[in-house]
């Protein structure tokens, strides 16, 4: 792959860390919240915060085979989320940040797997 792949999806990983220790950590009563408004449970909305944090730190690392598990991670929190948001019917504005989180991840995974 080129050098700019290369760098865009080194890029991409940042903005995954970031967006996930933004949402999980700084707005983590909006998370609370949605979930309790979905009336998910809370061991489930611990686990999911546990698991993203992990992953995010995952794709930080050099090492493929963390990204490898990172990425997937993400891609299969990413499609449970807008699964729910979709069996729920809410609007897409409050899960298109799912949408792009998928998008991102699947790219990442795509890239290293290539």
């Amino acid at each position: 792959m080129s050098l700019s792949v290369n760098n865009f999806i080194e890029a991409l990983k940042i903005v995954s860390g970031v967006a996930i220790f933004f949402v999980w950590v700084v707005r983590y009563d909006n998370i609370k919240k949605e979930f309790q408004d979905y009336q998910l449970p809370t061991w489930l909305r611990d686990l999911v915060g546990i698991l993203k944090i992990s992953f995010a730190v995952m794709l930080q690392f050099p090492n493929q085979q963390l990204a490898v598990i990172g990425a997937s991670g993400i891609t299969i929190l990413m499609l449970g989320a807008v699964t729910t948001h979709i069996r729920l019917k809410s609007p897409f504005r409050k899960y298109i940040a799912s949408v792009a989180m998928l998008t991102i991840s699947s790219l990442i995974l795509y890239h290293i797997l290539a």
